[in-house]
């Protein structure tokens, strides 16, 4: 079965979430368990997990269907150590506070080289930053996302995907997110059946289903192989439906968290709909 939903606001507290999460029908959630623009904040006390606990409760939606990602400041591929350090202790933290919620994966891009080093490097880099931080935490799986490939940002290849979870010292606790749009926009077509096999068998290959533990459902408003990152409301952008018509009648991607990042919050119920009156 597929579990759609969105990244809805924590605005006011993580509790928030699996309440507007309801208010939309959804059988999933993405969040930010901070605020993804600072890198220090407050920790979570007693009162705020339970709290979380109790809501994510009442909406009936499984804590392994919640897909939280990381601060965009944090980049565990920088070129400078000290900036890297800073970002690994950020992502630890991060890791931490989704243990603390129950929750037992974390959504983040690889990093970016920032024209300073080569892809081979940051790679390597990313891939000891990981490495570290399932050393130091527990339970909770890395789950890399595929970019764009906008600016210096890796993720762009399913190479580099498959060269992290290989390269894991935890196999079990790493995973990746496919971000449609990404997929896109990175030269990856998947547009009509035949496409759409040829580059899932891709995937399966460089980088393996077993590590499929999340997806962004997102049209996308640049072309094909363009690495802009500009999301679109489904069936409306370059994709359109048949895509996600593929997707939703692929057995391969099943209960895992399917969250929507489209650029329109106020149809987000609609778009849940929509997605699944596309399965046959």
């Amino acid at each position: 079965m597929k579990m759609i939903g969105a990244h809805v606001s924590a605005s006011g507290g993580v509790f928030n979430a699996p309440i507007n999460a309801k208010k939309i029908g959804a059988r999933a959630f993405a969040l930010f368990t901070k605020n993804q623009r600072q890198w220090v904040a407050k920790p979570l006390d007693e009162e705020v997990i339970s709290k979380f606990k109790q809501e994510l409760e009442k909406s009936e939606i499984l804590a392994k269907h919640i897909l939280p990602h990381d601060s965009y400041l944090i980049n565990l591929g920088h070129p400078e150590v000290e900036k890297r350090e800073k970002s690994l202790s950020a992502f630890i933290d991060e890791i931490k506070r989704c243990e603390q919620l129950g929750i037992d994966r974390l959504n983040f891009h690889p990093g970016s080289h920032l024209k300073l080093i080569s892809e081979d490097n940051c790679l390597e880099l990313i891939s000891e930053s990981m490495n570290e931080a399932l050393r130091q935490t527990n339970g909770v799986k890395l789950v890399v996302e595929n970019t764009a490939g906008q600016g210096s940002n890796l993720g762009y290849k399913m190479e580099h995907l498959g060269f992290l979870m290989q390269n894991s010292c935890d196999k079990e606790r790493v995973g990746v997110c496919i971000d449609t749009c990404h997929l896109f926009v990175s030269g990856y077509d998947f547009r009509s059946p035949k496409t759409y096999e040829e580059t899932m068998l891709k995937f399966d290959t460089i980088v393996g289903f077993k590590y499929l533990m999340g997806m962004h459902l997102n049209d996308s408003k640049p072309e094909l192989g363009s690495r802009v990152d500009r999301h679109d409301s489904i069936g409306k952008g370059k994709l359109g439906l048949e895509a996600f018509e593929l997707i939703m009648n692929d057995d391969r991607i099943d209960d895992i968290p399917m969250v929507l990042e489209t650029i329109d919050d106020t149809i987000w119920g609609q778009e849940i709909e929509l997605l699944y009156s596309l399965v046959k």
